[in-house]
C-alpha cells in the first residue's frame, strides 16, 4: 500500500514539473508576441521534452528511467527552482526575412500559445482528478 502512495505522489511530482515547465514556456510565448513589433528582438522558445527531462531527472529511482550505458540520456541538473537560464533556451529561426530583423512569427506564435494552453490545461485536469481520487480513497467515498 505504500508502494502505491509513493508511487501516486512520484506521478504528481513530475505532473508539477510539467505544470511548471508549461507555465514557464507559455511566459515565453507571451513575450515573443509582446515584442512583435520590436526591432531586431529574437523569439525564444524551450524544447520542452529535454527540459522535462532534466527537471525529472531527481525523481526517485521507482519513478524515473535507469540507463544501461552513460551516453543513452543525457543527465543536466533541472533549473525550476531559479528559472531557465539563457543556456536553455533556443532561438527560433526566422521563417522570411524582416527589414527589422525581428524574429516573431505571430501564426507560429499563436498555434504555439494554444498548443501550449491546452497541454497546460491538460496538466492541471490530471493533477485535480488524482487529487480527488486520493482524497476520496482517504475519506471512504
Amino acid at each position: 500500500m505504500l508502494n502505491r502512495l509513493s508511487s501516486d505522489a512520484n506521478a504528481l511530482d513530475f505532473q508539477a514539473q510539467a505544470l511548471v515547465l508549461r507555465s514557464e514556456r507559455q511566459r515565453l510565448i507571451a513575450s515573443n508576441i509582446a515584442n512583435a513589433d520590436t526591432p531586431g528582438y529574437v523569439a525564444r522558445d524551450m524544447d520542452f521534452a529535454k527540459t522535462l527531462q532534466a527537471a525529472t531527472a531527481s525523481l526517485p529511482a521507482a519513478q524515473s528511467v535507469s540507463t544501461t550505458h552513460a551516453g543513452h540520456i543525457g543527465s543536466a541538473s533541472p533549473h525550476l527552482n531559479g528559472g531557465l537560464t539563457g543556456s536553455d533556451l533556443l532561438y527560433a529561426t526566422p521563417s522570411q526575412t524582416n527589414l527589422d530583423r525581428n524574429t516573431v512569427d505571430m501564426d507560429r506564435e499563436r498555434a504555439s500559445f494554444a498548443d501550449n494552453a491546452v497541454k497546460y490545461e491538460a496538466t492541471l485536469r490530471f493533477i485535480s482528478a488524482s487529487v480527488k481520487t486520493t482524497m476520496s480513497a482517504i475519506t471512504g467515498q
